[in-house]
């Protein structure tokens, strides 16, 4: 079984955010990234990243999950459910058509001596799809680039980074 959304991914390296923000904006980038494929269905105001940004209260050292959720509530208001999800619910939410964002946390998950090796060690990223094959679940993200790279579409193992994930929920009510 395999599900993927047509979500179009931007680099948080890109040249319309702003130099000091850059290493930093992967929460931002991927909130944008969200928002802006809701805009098709829904009517969402749409913000560039470097007010997302400073809406979403990001700092050098990142974007706590909590914050995360709390300032986009306040930004999107009564007609979204932003709220932490599950892997479960994580995989409806695609099945109903919604990216997910994902967190990759493995400073304050105290995940520092696993014998898997995370993709990331700490990143902001929309999840977009999922895929089982040969009974292993794989997700697939909008990577949010690099220096000098764009956004790419990346499936990962779930069961290697399974320790550092968490999931935010951004559901449209209907």
């Amino acid at each position: 079984m395999k599900v993927l959304l047509d979500v179009n991914g931007v680099s948080q390296y890109s040249e319309v955010v702003y130099p000091q923000f850059r290493n930093s904006a992967c929460g931002p980038t991927t909130a944008h990234v969200i928002l802006n494929y809701l805009c098709k269905d829904h009517h969402v105001a749409k913000k560039n990243i470097n007010e997302m940004y400073q809406l979403l209260g990001s700092t050098k050292i990142g974007l706590f999950k909590w914050r995360f959720i709390h300032n986009l509530r306040a930004q999107l208001g009564p007609n979204f459910c932003i709220d932490s999800c599950n892997l479960s619910e994580a995989i409806w939410q695609l099945r109903y058509g919604y990216p997910v964002a994902m967190k990759f946390d493995q400073y304050f998950t105290f995940q520092w001596f696993t014998k898997k090796k995370p993709t990331f060690k700490y990143h902001w990223v929309p999840l977009i799809g999922y895929e089982i094959k040969n009974d292993s679940l794989y997700l697939i993200i909008h990577d949010n680039g690099g220096r000098n790279r764009d956004s790419q579409i990346r499936s990962i193992k779930y069961d290697d980074n399974r320790h550092v994930l968490s999931f935010v929920k951004i559901e449209p009510r209907e």
